[in-house]
């Protein structure tokens, strides 16, 4: 268990450490392109992935960083990315929201809501097709359940019998509008079971629970090859999209906020951890090698270069 915890740990605090270090460095003004920080949501990511097999496949959203880094993504090509460098993980012209890593099964990320929703069906068809012995997660938000799309996939899902996962982060919030104000209930099986897909409601910020519960189901879709609908609740700390806090708007309880924070991802990791005799010094040792090597990476990106003006038009369609 400690070596699992530990596992766990590196990847919650390296995707904290690299957030919050966007978080400070965008005020320099060398990122330019929208981030939507995964602060307070790491657990989510990190839990479920570190289950997954390098050939599994991975589909994210605007909010893909954590799911990005949770799946081994070469982390200075993904600066080099929010950059807009040349080594960037798309060549620097995506920015932050379409982050990929092939050799490691992170395949897409798409900032328009529920858009990956149909790539990753139909990456879980070919799986089926082709009797492969993979499968596919696609993440989505609390507010990717509003689009038609979901639907359509979940149907088309359950009704071939598709190794598909839909992994929803419930953060509450459509950008500024409250679940309250937008569905009935925050309770989603409803939705699976109109599908009859089976389901799991997880507490998304105990990276441990996150980790027992979703290994379980993952080997049951590996093994059945059939959906499963997994809901995540979480919160994140930060603006909807950029590196500072919104509290100013006032569209969320200064209370709510305070009782999410309490239940922070990686001061419930570290508890843990020193339940497991994991004591303090080695976690700090944990922590600042993560750190010495981010840090080494941000200055890498921000030294790489920018892409030839020349090959704006290379992967353009007309």
């Amino acid at each position: 268990m400690n070596n699992n915890l530990i596992k766990l740990y590196k990847s919650l605090y390296l995707t904290r450490f690299v957030e919050e270090t966007i978080s400070k460095n965008y005020s320099k003004g060398q990122m330019r392109c929208p981030v939507h920080l995964s602060i307070g949501q790491e657990a989510c990511a990190t839990g479920l992935i570190e289950n997954l097999k390098k050939t599994d496949k991975l589909f994210s959203n605007h909010r893909c960083h954590a799911h990005y880094l949770a799946k081994g993504g070469n982390l200075r090509k993904m600066l080099s990315e929010i950059y807009g460098k040349n080594n960037g993980c798309v060549g620097g012209v995506g920015g932050s929201m379409h982050l990929q890593d092939q050799s490691v099964g992170m395949v897409s990320s798409i900032p328009i809501v529920s858009s990956a929703m149909g790539m990753a069906t139909g990456n879980a068809l070919y799986q089926k097709r082709n009797n492969l012995n993979e499968i596919t997660v696609i993440y989505c938000g609390d507010a990717s359940l509003e689009e038609g799309i979901f639907f359509e996939c979940a149907n088309f899902a359950s009704l071939h019998s598709l190794p598909i996962i839909f992994a929803c982060e419930n953060n509450l919030f459509s950008v500024y509008t409250n679940i309250k104000e937008r569905q009935i209930d925050s309770n989603f099986k409803k939705y699976a079971s109109a599908f009859k897909i089976p389901y799991k409601k997880i507490d998304g910020n105990r990276v441990d629970e996150v980790y027992k519960s979703t290994k379980k189901i993952i080997n049951l879709v590996r093994k059945k090859r059939k959906p499963y609908f997994v809901q995540m609740d979480t919160y994140r700390y930060k603006e909807h999209c950029g590196p500072s806090d919104d509290d100013h708007l006032k569209y969320r309880n200064s209370n709510e906020v305070k009782f999410w924070q309490s239940k922070d991802p990686i001061s419930y990791a570290k508890k843990l951890m020193k339940k497991n005799n994991i004591n303090e010094k080695k976690i700090k040792k944990i922590e600042a090698k993560i750190e010495i090597f981010v840090n080494k990476q941000f200055k890498h990106a921000e030294i790489d270069k920018l892409p030839n003006y020349k090959e704006a038009s290379k992967h353009i369609y007309v």
